[in-house]
């Protein structure tokens, strides 16, 4: 049964999906759908497996890698404090890695908790116009990491 995650791979693919922000080995890198912690952004697989297990140990090696790449850019570009690194599969049985960047003014009643915890039905949605140099950005970076 294709998942969420399957569809917006394909949209990728297709060049057509709004959220993209690059190419990789192991797949897509994309903005997240809300950005309550600027610079939210998720790698998806191409192609699309079950979960992280599904993947030989090459490609997982390439996925991770690329992972925490993605993550030092953000870093590099947010002023976050730290990145944390989320699969799970739960509602979209597929893999995908969510990167979420935190910062030092977040509200403290979140600050230690996972990002979970923020409301995303009142979070900030993605904003072409607003978020389309954040994305070009953070292209140019994993450009210029080789990426």
């Amino acid at each position: 049964m294709p998942t969420l995650i399957h569809r917006r791979v394909k949209e990728c693919q297709q060049g057509v999906y709004p959220k993209l922000i690059h190419r990789v080995e192991s797949g897509w890198v994309v903005l997240g759908d809300v950005q309550f912690l600027p610079g939210y952004c998720l790698l998806l697989p191409d192609p699309v497996v079950a979960n992280l297990n599904s993947l030989d140990s090459a490609q997982r090696k390439v996925f991770l890698w690329e992972m925490s790449v993605v993550g030092d850019v953000i870093l590099e570009l947010t002023g976050a404090t730290r990145i944390n690194y989320e699969m799970i599969g739960n509602v979209e049985p597929a893999l995908h890695a969510h990167i979420f960047p935190r910062y030092e003014n977040e509200p403290a009643e979140l600050k230690l908790k996972p990002a979970w915890f923020y409301d995303w039905e009142t979070a900030r949605e993605f904003d072409e116009r607003e978020d389309s140099e954040l994305m070009r950005s953070i292209a140019t970076g994993l450009r210029a990491k080789g990426l």
